[in-house]
């Protein structure tokens, strides 16, 4: 059975009792945010065991008393049939497969699709109709009125990426109802070039040096997130091209002085470093969240990791 993924993330009453989840498309945060928030709306429910297997051919049911439920996070789906997936119906395990979309898995897809023991979620950059669900949401969520102006600014200025546009609503809407206006906002989704976000230029220096720049830029867990935020927007550049031509495409006109040294670091990049990203992002995004008064620690601890990924 085929989703709309803001369904999952949107209705907070949403029952995840499907056996199997697909998750693909081709916003690969969104994909990512899709499968964490799947995750934790298992975690809020019963203790849980995630299980990392390559295929479900490697799947080895081990029946046990009092034990934790199973989550298994399998990682490639080449070998999915619709025969095998009715041999897993008597375990009690979930199955979450994560695919970026490919021509190759167009079969795979259909399978899932007519299971009527599977959701298939697939992820793309939001369009309008999205971003005024979402929006609408969390005016609801906040308790929150918003002038006409402002309502169809954030419609058309909110980025089309999940993870980014969620961000952005967040920090407006912690602000005081009489501090949003046209002009704050503005101010709030404007990228600072001269401040704290240009510690992410100073990647390949040494630690010593990279430690010192932080410490003067990022006092406050206001910094930490603005830092975090856009150091994930030129992550997820790197993760989402496929090669360099794509990635010096995209670089943002307002890099141009950077854009040799982002052209460099995209290079470090192969696939499986690319995985390591992605868990560096979203673990830090994790810690972030729950740890608001470790941020500046935290912020400190993803750069440095960030740097380790990169140069290794």
């Amino acid at each position: 059975m085929k989703i709309d993924p803001l369904s999952i993330l949107l209705n907070k009453d949403f029952i995840l009792n499907k056996k199997f989840y697909f998750i693909s498309g081709n916003e690969l945060s969104f994909i990512q945010h899709i499968k964490t928030v799947i995750i934790e709306k298992f975690q809020n429910n019963e203790e849980i065991t995630l299980i990392n297997i390559n295929t479900i051919n490697d799947f080895i049911d081990e029946p046990g008393l009092f034990e934790n439920k199973k989550i298994y996070l399998v990682e490639n789906s080449k070998e999915v049939e619709a025969k095998s997936l009715n041999k897993l119906q008597n375990n009690d395990g979930v199955f979450i497969f994560v695919q970026e979309n490919s021509p190759k898995i167009k079969r795979v897809k259909k399978i899932f699709e007519v299971d009527k023991h599977s959701y298939l979620i697939d992820c793309y950059d939001l369009d309008k109709n999205s971003k005024i669900k979402i929006l609408n949401e969390f005016l609801r969520l906040f308790k929150i009125n918003i002038d006409q102006d402002i309502y169809w600014f954030l419609i058309e200025k909110l980025d089309n990426k999940y993870v980014f546009l969620e961000n952005s609503l967040n920090k407006i809407f912690k602000l005081d109802q009489k501090e949003i206006t046209l002009s704050n906002i503005k101010k709030l989704l404007t990228i600072d070039e001269s401040g704290k976000e240009k510690i992410f230029f100073n990647l390949l220096k040494k630690n010593k040096e990279i430690v010192g720049v932080y410490r003067e830029k990022i006092l406050t867990p206001s910094d930490v997130n603005d830092f975090y935020y856009y150091c994930k927007f030129l992550c997820y550049l790197i993760i989402d091209c496929k090669d360099v031509d794509e990635y010096r495409k995209k670089i943002p006109v307002y890099l141009f002085r950077e854009k040799n040294f982002l052209i460099d670091i995209y290079k470090r990049y192969n696939s499986k470093k690319k995985k390591l990203l992605l868990n560096l992002l979203f673990s830090t995004e994790r810690m972030l969240r729950k740890e608001s008064d470790l941020s500046l620690v935290s912020g400190l601890r993803f750069l440095l990791n960030l740097k380790k990924i990169t140069i290794f």
